[in-house]
């Protein structure tokens, strides 16, 4: 593959200048934050808090001309509203705002985006060991889905295929939208022999189009086991490190869905399939020793299996575009280190990290990715700035939802990418 190095040079200037107005601005005071809570009781409240995340991509070979990118993008902006009504029953309410994540050219950022609802959670908590929680919400499958995007360790978490909630494009004619579906979760945390082990169990409305044409809910599980100190995150969500807050981490997580005629296309011979997945994951978090900083690491393995027909690619012939629910079957696996050194600079930390992903579909071609970067961590994952890079043909074969067709193509390219993320 030919690279043009001047077109490349200008491109790095471009990053390189961005990442100096960044942290320009990162170096200023930070102002005095408060949570937003309005209590009438112990029993009774409601908070209110924000997330944004916006980033700057230059990627080879995906403008109209063929050359690199160079766009700004918002990719979440969000609003949290938290509280409880009564000692036992709380709810949880969030929106995205869906398609920011557009770019430039046609897909403008106001014709083609809105706020919309994300969360909307009823909340029964009766004990640390039984809760049941109604609505929308994210399903218990593996840790990438749970830490959602504000809490991956790395910026752009979303490397291995999705789950069929992540893969869909709404609730009504798919299986969710990000990550989230109409569901009964029900979850709890025991200590057997002072550990920490999680259950949760979802059922839920899943895949629901008129050209599978089921009615078969959705059954999703987790079990996570923390061998050493309990993680601190709320209900069964995660988090993709702790910044050492949390002591020393050993977390084994594993993680199944399952429906009947979940995916593929009614229309095409063989088109239907039964959808099943299943995940392992990992994380380890460690404190050196005379404070030489937090070594993390992440791992994740996910095998799907949707054993439709190859005709249910064919669209043309078998009921036009958008008839094949055409999820992954196949395995993938992610790994990645990060090293938060101890040493402030400014009013943050740095944290270099590597990552490697591989995705191998059982009816079309193999794709993996490396990256590198550095996340400037200010206040934990409240307000983070990462710089990063990244070479593979993932992002130009569909990234994790595909296409998975047995004719996908692409080049292996180069992106670079600096990131911001705040939250209150």
């Amino acid at each position: 593959m030919d690279v043009d190095l001047a077109r490349l040079r200008r491109k790095v200037i471009v990053l390189v200048a961005v990442i100096g107005l960044i942290f320009g601005m990162a170096a200023a005071p930070p102002g005095a934050n408060a949570a937003g809570v309005i209590k009438a009781d112990e029993d009774k409240w409601i908070s209110i808090g924000m997330g944004i995340r916006t980033s700057f991509n230059a990627i080879e070979g995906a403008s109209p001309a063929g050359h690199y990118t160079n766009d700004f993008k918002v990719d979440n902006a969000r609003i949290y509203i938290n509280g409880k009504l009564h000692k036992y029953i709380g709810f949880e309410f969030n929106t995205e705002c869906f398609n920011c994540n557009v770019g430039g050219g046609s897909n403008q950022f106001g014709g083609n985006s809105g706020i919309g609802l994300l969360d909307a959670i009823g909340k029964f908590e009766f004990d640390e060991k039984v809760n049941i929680w109604f609505g929308r919400m994210l399903l218990p499958s593996e840790r990438g889905e749970l830490n959602g995007p504000f809490y991956h360790a790395t910026f752009d978490g979303f490397r291995t295929p999705f789950h069929p909630a992540d893969f869909s494009g709404n609730f009504n004619a798919g299986a969710g939208l990000y990550g989230r579906d109409n569901a009964a979760t029900f979850w709890g945390k025991v200590h057997p022999g002072g550990t920490h082990l999680l259950y949760a169990l979802s059922v839920s409305q899943g895949l629901r189009s008129r050209t599978n044409g089921g009615s078969s809910l959705m059954y999703t599980g987790r079990l996570q086991w923390n061998l050493l100190n309990d993680e601190p995150a709320p209900g069964y969500y995660t988090a993709g490190t702790y910044y050492g807050t949390a002591g020393d981490l050993l977390a084994i997580g594993l993680s199944g869905q399952h429906q009947k005629d979940g995916a593929g296309n009614a229309a095409a011979p063989f088109g239907v399939s039964d959808f099943t997945g299943m995940t392992v994951d990992l994380l380890v978090e460690k404190l050196l020793p005379n404070n030489m900083g937090v070594l993390t690491f992440n791992g994740e393995f996910k095998r799907q299996w949707a054993r439709y027909s190859q005709a249910a690619f064919n669209t043309t012939t078998f009921g036009g575009a958008g008839s094949c629910f055409c999820t992954f079957s196949g395995h993938s696996w992610t790994v990645y280190g990060l090293y938060l050194i101890p040493t402030k600079v400014g009013i943050g930390r740095f944290q270099p990290y590597a990552r490697f992903t591989a995705i191998h579909p059982l009816e079309s071609s193999t794709r993996n990715e490396w990256e590198g970067g550095v996340n400037y961590v200010i206040d934990g994952h409240n307000a983070r700035v990462s710089v990063y890079y990244t070479y593979g043909d993932l992002r130009s074969k569909g990234g994790p939802a595909g296409p998975w067709a047995p004719t996908t193509a692409g080049n292996k390219v180069d992106s670079f990418h600096v990131a911001l993320q705040l939250q209150y």
